[in-house]
């Protein structure tokens, strides 16, 4: 049996800012979520990449994962 390591989850004031300060939906959540499970990449990555969020976005993002 194979095994790969998997990511943990975002934390959820990383949701609660997604959510109500991007704006963004929960399907669009649900699928970077899956992603980003499935890919091994961090969420934000893959937010970014599949054009849920703007690279302003992206950079808000790691810079505020930067101050915790």
């Amino acid at each position: 049996m194979i095994s790969t390591p998997s990511l943990p989850p975002p934390s959820q004031e990383m949701v609660r800012l997604l959510r109500h300060q991007f704006g963004l939906s929960e399907s669009a959540l649900e699928l970077g979520l899956r992603q980003a499970q499935q890919e091994l990449a961090p969420l934000p990555v893959v937010l970014w990449r599949y054009g849920l969020i703007s690279l302003e976005q992206f950079d808000t993002l790691i810079g505020w994962q930067d101050q915790l």
